[in-house]
């Protein structure tokens, strides 16, 4: 069985603040054909859908549709602010290769 992907406090605590004063809105993470290596991850605020995964942690959520989820079987979403930008990334077991941007892969 797979394990389903895991969201970082940090992660959590970052949606939070995007969602501070608004509606909350879910932060979905999927993936998409494309990219430079074949696979690329679609990061946006968007409401769970019925079949979503949905992951919960500080009053906030991370939703993951059926067709992703196998592709982040075990992945880790975090949030990162670095010199070079702030983003959420993720770090998926299943990459057998990924691009120098982080959002494209392959399996």
């Amino acid at each position: 069985m797979n394990l389903p992907p895991k969201v970082t406090e940090r992660a959590f605590d970052r949606l939070a603040q995007i969602n501070e004063g608004k509606a909350p809105a879910a932060l979905r993470v999927a993936v998409a054909g494309g990219g430079c290596s074949g696979f690329q991850y679609d990061i946006r605020l968007d409401a769970p859908e019925p079949d979503d995964l949905v992951l919960e942690g500080g009053g906030q959520q991370v939703v993951v549709d059926p067709v992703s989820l196998p592709y982040l079987a075990g992945a880790v979403i975090d949030f990162t602010d670095e010199l070079i930008g702030a983003r959420f990334v993720i770090e998926n077991p299943n990459a057998t290769a990924s691009c120098g941007c982080g959002t494209s892969f392959s399996i």
